[in-house]
């Protein structure tokens, strides 16, 4: 539906978030200085043939990938609209390396110890991919490349940058936010900002 004159609606945003002018650029310590000679991208624990499976950057390329659209909600309360991502979608590394049928969740692992986790059933979801590229260009190291996962239905700190491995798991594992009083779950339309709210969810 369009409003007189030809204008947009205004796009509906999660609770308690705002329109950020431009796009901030958070991260908690250093940036790390790419390294492709030596990156690689690892998939190990609970897979159901018990192996691990490494990617190299030239084998990571080759990869299948796609485009996905979608918004960017910030645990600190700005959202940024229509990021155009594109990457390897989350599903084929869940193809290519199925995890055991007692595998519950995945923990992302990043450069600098950083981390998320995620139930595994999220790797399925389309929107989900493990990102190069934002807006048609290669994403800067401040951005997270070479490679940064990408959760658009969670709040962003489920989407670590400078991303390493995708450890299953049998059982959950709070990653490095969570472990400091973010919400596990991270859903920004029911505003799971905080731990202490996992209480009162039930």
């Amino acid at each position: 539906m369009s409003l007189p004159g030809g204008s947009e609606p205004p796009r509906a945003l999660p609770p308690g978030q705002s329109l950020a002018r431009g796009w901030p650029v958070l991260h908690y310590g250093p940036v790390p200085s790419p390294r492709p000679a030596i990156w690689d991208l690892r998939v190990y624990g609970a897979t159901q043939s018990g192996q691990s499976t490494r990617w190299s950057t030239e084998e990571f390329a080759a990869l299948p990938r796609v485009e996905v659209v979608a918004d960017f909600h910030c645990v600190t309360k700005f959202s940024v609209i229509d990021r155009t991502w594109h990457g390897v979608p989350a599903s084929a590394v869940l193809d290519l390396v199925p995890p055991a049928a007692d595998a519950t969740h995945v923990l992302v692992l990043a450069e600098y110890g950083y981390s998320a986790s995620l139930p595994i059933t999220d790797l399925a979801d389309s929107s989900v991919l493990l990102a190069t590229e934002v807006d048609g260009e290669l994403l800067s190291a401040e951005r997270g490349g070479p490679v940064r996962f990408v959760v658009p239905h969670r709040y962003a700190f489920k989407g670590p940058k400078w991303v390493r491995a995708l450890e299953y798991l049998t059982s959950d594992q709070r990653g490095f936010w969570e472990e400091r009083g973010y919400h596990n779950e991270a859903d920004p339309w029911r505003e799971q900002r905080y731990s202490y709210q996992e209480s009162e969810d039930g």
